[in-house]
């Protein structure tokens, strides 16, 4: 017989003991098509759940974006995008020509130290950032009030489109005073302490954002995803369907924009097959017991999962791996990142020789081709595992509303640059939804999901827009100063 050769990922010259730990790894992180159908059936019941006015794990937070755009907006509206890094602000005019807009932008840098300091200190840079931004873009301009969307993606509750009460910072923020509260009058306050003529219109988060931007230029979007650093999903519920709303007597046929924050689904721990890996991540995560779906597929915890399973397997005596190695790098919490595990993946490599390279240059650890072939089979498991699982949530929305065709738009690091994220996701739609042969590849299936358009931007100058179209149709359900919003809306209408 001739000699087989070793391709990628195959097992011809790796020894006994990494081969049965292999074996063990597969089994456990492998979700076959019937556990993905339970978790999407117990995903429907946790989505219904947190609608509920007893509510649930997910918390299923209303929006007050009330409509899908219909591509005839127009106006000239500002957004800000108060991300963990920076801060951005576009300045986005949407034109006569349909599903058209003109964008300019510009970006600061968020001063690491104003993310532990005063909620004074953060609003006044915020201020101060949209202040240059006007006087740079419309010197010499007699401005009315320019209507804002403001993209705030930390956890609030919304009884008001134009407030948002913080749940709990994340992303690195921890500024005393301002959980609990609405954010939006100290940031009202530090703009009209410096005369900026601004109109906060709508208080966003990103990922209904993504709906309403992409759902601008496709009309069969109906599922907006953010599959990163965190992950999570908005989508239109109808007013009746939403018995927590039930008090406020709104037309039950009426849309509302649901922000489901599905990170925290099975906080529980009913369905998802969490292994001995996924219970130490959580116990030494800095909120034990919370965000159990997000802790299996976002893009912050996919390097510490396989980071885990390389240093039990260092210490397991029935496996001989990094022998006479210093794995001190390795033992560092968070010292890995999904896009640690990205790179592996796209090793076109036989003899692996790039992540050889990844592993002596960001570990210096000198790994074997056995032990390469370990590691590049355990990246495919973690990855492909995040991918399958998160189609769940999204096969859940699907068949809570019933559709059966619907385009799906995502954003985020780990969908936008993790290998084969899209093809495993469509696969296992295909698997729970029970697709004919021929679909699941992920191009023109019935369920598609597609990169999104800018949600933190043009999603949230778009919601602005159609915030004070419907306050000048009269609708003002969910509009804190309804008398500020009409005047807006007349400038704008003029």
């Amino acid at each position: 017989m001739g000699k087989i050769t070793s391709l990628p990922g195959s097992m011809a010259d790796v020894p006994k003991d990494l081969l049965d730990q292999i074996n063990r790894l597969e089994e456990l992180f492998t979700v076959p098509a019937d556990k993905l159908k339970q978790i999407s059936d117990h995903f429907v019941k946790e989505l219904e759940k947190g609608l509920s006015v007893e509510g649930g794990s997910i918390p299923m937070n209303p929006t007050w974006c009330m409509a899908f755009p219909d591509g005839n907006e127009t106006g000239t509206f500002l957004a800000l995008d108060m991300g963990g890094t920076n801060l951005r602000v576009c300045e986005i005019t949407l034109t006569e020509e349909k599903g058209e807009f003109d964008i300019i932008q510009s970006k600061y840098r968020m001063p690491e130290e104003l993310k532990t300091g005063t909620a004074e200190e953060l609003w006044a840079y915020i201020a101060d950032c949209l202040q240059q931004f006007i006087e740079y873009h419309h010197q010499e301009e007699e401005l009315d009030q320019l209507p804002l969307g403001f993209t705030f993606s930390y956890p609030a509750t919304q009884d008001y489109i134009d407030h948002g009460v913080l749940q709990r910072w994340t992303k690195g923020f921890d500024i005393d005073g301002v959980e609990g509260k609405d954010v939006v009058p100290d940031f009202e306050a530090a703009l009209a302490e410096r005369g900026v003529p601004i109109k906060l219109t709508a208080l966003v988060n990103d990922t209904t954002g993504t709906l309403i931007a992409s759902a601008y230029t496709d009309t069969e979007m109906k599922i907006g995803c953010i599959f990163g650093t965190g992950c999570n999903a908005a989508y239109m519920e109808d007013c009746g369907s939403i018995p927590k709303l039930a008090h406020m007597k709104l037309d039950p046929a009426m849309p509302m924009a649901i922000n489901c924050e599905w990170g925290a689904f099975d906080n529980e721990h009913q369905v998802l097959p969490r292994t001995p890996y996924d219970i130490v991540v959580d116990k030494e995560s800095p909120r034990p017991g919370q965000q159990a779906f997000e802790k299996m597929i976002a893009g912050l915890y996919l390097g510490e999962i396989f980071r885990l399973v390389l240093v039990d397997l260092h210490q397991n005596p029935d496996c001989n791996i990094f022998e006479g190695q210093d794995i001190s790098k390795l033992k560092k919490p968070y010292s890995l990142d999904a896009g640690f595990l990205s790179a592996i993946e796209e090793d076109p490599f036989e003899n692996l020789v790039e992540t050889e390279d990844l592993f002596r240059n960001t570990l210096s650890i000198q790994a074997t081709k056995p032990e390469l072939e370990l590691c590049r089979r355990l990246a495919e498991l973690i990855g492909t595992r995040a991918a399958r699982l998160s189609a769940c949530g999204v096969a859940a929305i699907c068949k809570k509303k019933n559709w059966s065709t619907a385009h799906v738009g995502a954003d985020g690091s780990v969908f936008n640059k993790y290998p084969h994220f899209k093809v495993r996701g469509a696969q296992a739609l295909k698997e729970i939804l029970d697709w004919p042969a021929g679909k699941g590849k992920g191009k023109n299936d019935p369920i598609e999901i597609l990169p999104a358009e800018d949600g933190s931007g043009v999603g949230a100058a778009l919601i602005a827009a159609l915030t004070l179209k419907r306050v000048q149709q009269g609708n003002y359900a969910g509009i804190r100063d309804p008398e500020a919003m009409i005047k807006a809306a007349k400038v704008l209408y003029k």
